[in-house]
């Protein structure tokens, strides 16, 4: 039996922006009066998320920030994990000098070191407004910084950042790639899958009762820490592999797909 279940957002739930469908939204409260705890968990902001959670209707501790934040609906906090101020302040050096674009999340504002084409482009796609704050100004805000981003043109030059990033900073930091313009930045050991083993000791709800459903290589840890994992039709191989079913495209509602098929009537079946 299935008691929580935790989607993954950006080419999960939803393509773009914060507009649920109307299939997934109907799915997730289908589940919710089931008795399913329905909950997000995704590299994004938690101000992105929160509306998402709202328009889904449902009451649940929402991860952030790829696990560097759980945080309820209402605004109480269970787990943060911020980076170290001296380390903000390296790594955005390390970035300027490469000439990468790299944004910071600071108390839940994304800033920008400068607005060019990549801050833009995921302002329209996280329907987000960010503050320009120029390099020092991504050096002096340290306080509550969840994670820091760079936006790069495709997959080869994030794997090579990820990989320049984990080779000179090592164990001081997780460098991981959420999709194939995105590498992230957040402190050791921060991962969907620390973030839902955590939050499974606070809904006391069994780890072998949950189930995860995601498509990207950042979702890989909590597909493989659930119960028993779901596989978006547009998800990378690697995720497909990985998981114990596959459902539909996200433009094809394969989160309402998957509900349906092993949440409400198919529950663990083998």
């Amino acid at each position: 039996m299935v008691k929580l279940l935790v989607t993954d957002l950006d080419g999960t739930l939803l393509p773009s922006g914060r507009t649920v469908s109307l299939g997934n939204i109907k799915a997730a409260q289908a589940a919710t009066a089931a008795g399913v705890v329905v909950t997000l968990a995704t590299g994004r902001m938690f101000r992105a998320a929160l509306p998402i959670a709202e328009q889904l209707g449902v009451d649940a501790p929402i991860i952030a920030y790829n696990g560097a934040l759980i945080k309820r609906m209402s605004g109480e906090v269970l787990f943060s994990k911020f980076l170290p101020p001296d380390l903000i302040r390296e790594v955005v050096t390390f970035g300027q000098e490469r000439g990468w674009h790299l944004q910071s999340y600071c108390a839940d504002r994304v800033l920008f070191a400068q607005y060019d084409a990549y801050a833009r482009a995921y302002e329209q796609n996280q329907e987000i407004q960010g503050e320009i704050v120029g390099w020092d100004g991504l050096r002096s805000c340290t306080e509550e910084v969840c994670k820091l981003l760079s936006i790069t043109s495709g997959g080869e030059e994030t794997d090579a950042r990820v990989a320049a990033l984990n080779a000179h900073f090592g164990e001081r930091i997780e460098a991981m790639r959420s999709n194939a313009n995105y590498a992230e930045i957040v402190s050791p050991g921060v991962s969907k899958a620390s973030a839902l083993v955590r939050l499974t000791g606070i809904l006391g709800i069994p780890l072998a009762e949950t189930m995860a459903i995601g498509d990207a290589d950042n979702d890989l840890p909590m597909l493989r820490a659930a119960g028993r994992s779901i596989a978006m039709g547009n998800a990378v191989p690697e995720v497909k592999a990985a998981c114990d079913y596959e459902t539909a495209k996200c433009s094809e509602n394969g989160f309402a797909k998957a509900v349906y098929d092993y949440v409400l009537e198919g529950g663990m079946r083998q």
